[in-house]
């Protein structure tokens, strides 16, 4: 009897146990497929904070022509508008990249929209030149940290080999936005009712709806770095990946790697580019191509659109080759470094292209290198989460130093070329393209080499294993406090 009780004990403990086991493996797949679908959501989110973000960036160059006679601006005047755009832009993006790995990301990404939307309606209530100028500063030093912010919150939410696609939904926000606002807004810049200023209108007005959904939903993801998250509103357990095995390194290691310089020299030279799309491109698709006004936001829209589908094509060729045992150099860099190739060889070409062959050159040229966010991304792969915002920030901002040069550098070679805003005729239009055309081969040649170097020297997993050397601390790996 009484070993018949002890088997029925034991029987008991073991069915005990099946069910627990049961029970604890269904809800933990319960848990995995909400974090799954909520860390989608999460991206879906920071994709739209992103199409804001471009739709506020790109918005100059469309107005250019009528802000420039209403506020009797020179092409030089204008450019160091749109170079004003990034003054602070490189500052702001390395101080809050030092300190984003302390604060939720949910907040930071909150505050950064607050200020996006504050700026535009100081200009929709008639600020002049000097207005325009101050409320472009404050706009970049606002849009600095977005890039790296947003980054980092997505890879918050996935691990290291399943961030390559998200990553690149990320990055397709920015040509997204451009794609999908120009045409809207030429829109509304041509409407007789609206006219330029409305434009800023309603992208302030847009900020702020996606503000108010963002504080509902917005939250910090399970890969996260356990040091420098007091105050975090959400308190998840760690999960790991890759990255989080890679040791802490001095800084310095990490900037003086060839990785991060040619990623960062590739950075600028997409920023330079980016800064002259934004600027002066509306006025060579309008002056040299001859696109009507209600048009030019839709031929605008096709490089952002070629962008964004590179980017989508371009995330999901790095995620299958990641997932079959590729290395990021291959699945992210060396992608990166071709586009930027082909960027510079339309670039090169497109002075001396009409008609179709220039409106194609135009949509590859200023297109193919808006894949910039796989520059970081790369980067990431090679440094531990609690790094990760501080290197990608730092790359970001002086990558956009870029930015700040080419728009007024753009408009001092239009205007060496003898061209005036407000002239009209066939001699005019010639010297607009002259001007530009010096400006497009200076653009081209730079992510011609630059990209080059990406593809030789962007190398995340051989710089990880060189950085070990200089270990400074182990990663933590203890899940934060309940």
């Amino acid at each position: 009897m009484e070993t018949m009780a002890n088997q029925g004990d034991a029987a008991g403990s073991a069915a005990a146990t099946v069910i627990s086991t049961t029970v604890g493996t269904a809800a933990t797949t319960a848990v995995t497929t909400a974090t799954r679908r909520k860390a989608w959501g999460i991206t879906a989110m920071l994709m739209l904070f992103m199409v804001l973000n471009f739709a506020d960036k790109a918005l100059l160059g469309l107005v250019a022509r009528p802000a420039m006679a209403e506020l009797g601006l020179t092409p030089m005047q204008f450019g160091f508008i749109g170079s004003s755009f990034f003054f602070l832009f490189s500052l702001s993006a390395i101080l809050v990249g030092l300190v984003a790995d302390r604060l939720p990301s949910r907040w930071l990404v909150l505050a950064l929209t607050a200020i996006w939307a504050a700026v535009q309606f100081p200009i929709l209530a008639g600020g002049g030149a000097t207005v325009l100028l101050v409320c472009r500063i404050i706009l970049g030093a606002g849009e600095g940290p977005a890039l790296p912010v947003a980054l980092h919150a997505t890879h918050g939410w996935f691990a290291a080999e399943d961030r390559a696609l998200p990553s690149s939904l990320i990055a397709v926000g920015p040509t997204l936005g451009a794609a999908l606002a120009a045409p809207a807004l030429s829109w509304v810049i041509a409407s007789p009712a609206l006219g330029w200023r409305w434009a800023f209108g309603v992208l302030g007005i847009a900020g702020l709806v996606w503000g108010l959904a963002w504080a509902w939903v917005g939250k910090d993801g399970p890969y996260r770095q356990a040091s420098g998250t007091r105050g975090a509103s959400e308190r998840t357990p760690l999960a790991r990946s890759a990255t989080e095995t890679l040791p802490s390194v001095p800084l310095r290691r990490v900037f003086g790697s060839p990785m991060w310089l040619a990623a960062t020299l590739a950075g600028f030279a997409c920023f330079w580019a980016q800064g002259a799309m934004t600027t002066w491109v509306p006025q060579y698709i309008g002056g040299v191509l001859g696109v009507p006004a209600a048009r030019i936001g839709v031929v605008y829209a096709l490089p952002w659109a070629f962008g964004t589908l590179l980017l989508i094509a371009l995330g999901f060729a790095g995620r299958r080759i990641m997932r079959r045992g590729g290395s990021a150099r291959v699945a992210v860099a060396s992608l990166f470094g071709a586009s930027l190739v082909a960027s510079g060889v339309c670039l090169v070409a497109l002075p001396h292209a009409s008609g179709g062959w220039a409106l194609a050159l135009t949509t590859v040229g200023w297109g193919a290198f808006l894949v910039f966010p796989m520059a970081p991304t790369a980067v990431a792969y090679a440094v531990n989460p609690g790094q990760r915002a501080a290197v990608i920030s730092t790359l970001v901002g002086i990558a956009s130093l870029g930015g700040v040069v080419s728009p007024a550098v753009f408009g001092m070679l239009v205007q060496k070329a003898g061209y005036l805003p407000g002239a009209h005729g066939g001699g005019h239009s010639l010297l607009l393209a002259q001007g530009l055309g010096d400006a497009f081969t200076l653009t081209g040649l730079l992510l011609l080499v630059t990209g080059a170097a990406a593809v030789l020297w962007v190398r995340p997993e051989q710089t990880a294993a060189q950085l070990r050397r200089y270990t400074r601390t182990s990663p933590s790996t203890t899940p934060l406090a309940p």
